[in-house]
């Protein structure tokens, strides 16, 4: 996103990954963590941006800011400020490009209880 793009704040674009950047192992170690999972899974549900704040994570906002910025870094999530919104949504097709069936598979995984560890 440009600074000449509706909606954007001058100086306030944030770096992402173009697709070719997007990294699998990246893309994985983000995926790793739940709350960042929980975040990719809501994110998942439509195709409309969310803002950080529409988010119930169990952690402090420094904290969520850095499980954030591991999403956008990695390429799993686009933020782009909406006013002083941080508005996110979620890369699918990139990542359908870069990684083929990856997303849905781990996106399955979390909604039929995959995710969580084997008790044992």
């Amino acid at each position: 996103m440009s600074p000449s793009t509706p909606g954007a704040a001058a100086g306030r674009d944030l770096p992402h990954p173009g697709r070719q950047q997007i990294r699998l192992e990246e893309v994985l170690h983000a995926l790793a963590d739940p709350v960042r999972l929980a975040v990719v899974s809501r994110l998942a549900v439509g195709d409309e941006e969310l803002a950080c704040s529409v988010f119930d994570v169990p952690v402090s906002k420094s904290t969520s800011t850095h499980h954030f910025r591991v999403l956008r870094e990695s390429g799993v999530i686009r933020q782009v400020y909406r006013g002083t919104a941080k508005m996110n949504a979620l890369r699918r097709a990139d990542l359908d490009a870069r990684f083929p069936g990856l997303l849905d598979a781990v996106l399955a995984a979390t909604r039929h209880g995959h995710s969580q560890p084997v008790a044992g």
